[in-house]
């Protein structure tokens, strides 16, 4: 059974991630304990590479005190955002440093186990080529979609048919035999932003639209996944008026009109065939681009003013490739505040996620700090 004690290694090393770098009598105070139990903490953290020296504090007379934190520096994971285009692998360390980082194009043609392998390799290269080994702890990936986190498996979105039920944890942990971590793309992203806050204590939603469409929701410093790990769906809310068919089989979608895939179907006349096509194009002004991102906007800002009267948050955050243009960003923002409740508006916060295409390897790097990290996991089992 795992140690509940509130005086736990563990719990000591939780006090010290949310109060620290603190000295070593003051962790004392804010654990209470004696100073003998304290030591005998210490010591089982620091045998198993969870703490490290950062300094002293300034002192009014005598020594000055040794300054603790946790070693968020020495351990690394393997970290992975799998999109339905592309793929991105890197080696971090808890604190979210990029050690090596490998950038891959999707072929539609592969079949699921084929892309997993080749993730695997690439992987199994960047820990060799980062010469970071003996100090990995886990690996995290980040998919579209839902997920079944008591099997491992996808509920793939329905642009990904094919990846339903794939058994995404078992290959990674065949090959490195460490904890596998899995969330959500859109989760992931709004976590990230989240950790990059430092961590406010205020409810968060962060909008991921690339292209699908996708929401997460971060309460009390953790993703909202809802009951059957749903929550965030708003690309497959149905909009008044709309009657194209979506990827899901349902008419009337929000991602059916505004997610990226539906840009580019918009815009194919005029020459656009990828998503990026209709980024460079808003980049450049072209007016097409210009009025079909900002109608996407709209649209999607449409359901997002019942998400924020719903949930209420302090902050939503924008993400993905078309979800940070600026005639998407203001046209959204516009809409939310005409539709939302006013109450729910008097602290919202809306912008433009600034973490770039490293939003969701910088959420996952914090989730699995964490999961590794948590009073449960070290007192259970400490760490590798």
């Amino acid at each position: 059974m795992v140690d509940t004690n509130p005086t736990s290694p563990g719990h000591v090393l939780g006090v010290l991630r949310a109060a620290g770098p603190l000295t070593r009598q003051e962790l004392q105070e804010r654990v209470g304990v004696s100073r003998a139990t304290m030591v005998e903490r210490l010591d089982v953290l620091r045998r198993a590479g969870l703490l490290r020296r950062v300094g002293h504090r300034e002192s009014s007379g005598g020594r000055r005190a040794e300054l603790l934190a946790v070693n968020d520096t020495g351990h690394t994971a393997l970290v992975a955002d799998l999109g339905q285009s592309h793929a991105t692998l890197a080696v971090v360390d808890l604190r979210g440093t990029v050690f090596a980082r490998a950038d891959h194009e999707l072929s539609p043609h592969d079949s699921p186990q084929e892309t997993l392998s080749r993730l695997v390799e690439t992987g199994k290269s960047l820990i060799t080529d980062s010469g970071k080994a003996e100090t990995l702890c886990a690996v995290g990936l980040s998919v579209p979609g839902q997920i079944d986190h008591d099997e491992g498996v996808t509920a793939a979105p329905w642009s990904m048919r094919e990846w339903d039920g794939v058994r995404l944890r078992d290959p990674f942990k065949e090959a490195f035999d460490v904890p596998v971590l899995l969330e959500n793309d859109a989760n992931a992203l709004a976590m990230a932003e989240y950790y990059a806050m430092g961590r406010p204590e205020a409810t968060m939603v962060g909008v991921k639209v690339g292209t699908g469409i996708g929401a997460g929701v971060v309460i009390a410093g953790r993703p909202h996944r809802g009951e059957t790990g749903a929550a965030g769906e708003i690309g497959h809310m149905r909009i008044e008026g709309g009657d194209r068919r979506c990827v899901c089989g349902r008419r009337g979608c929000v991602a059916a009109e505004a997610s990226g895939r539906a840009l580019v179907r918009m815009l194919r006349s005029k020459g656009a065939r990828s998503v990026n096509d209709v980024v460079r194009w808003v980049e450049e002004g072209r007016a097409e681009a210009v009025d079909a991102v900002s109608a996407a906007g709209r649209l999607v800002g449409t359901v997002l003013a019942t998400v924020v009267t719903i949930v209420n948050p302090r902050y939503v955050r924008l993400g993905g490739a078309i979800g940070v243009l600026p005639p998407f960003v203001e046209a959204l923002r516009r809409t939310v505040e005409a539709n939302a409740h006013t109450s729910a508006l008097r602290k919202l916060d809306i912008a433009a996620s600034q973490l770039g295409d490293r939003g969701v390897l910088v959420g996952m790097s914090g989730l699995v700090a964490d999961e590794m990290l948590s009073p449960a996991r070290v007192d259970a089992q400490g760490f590798r």
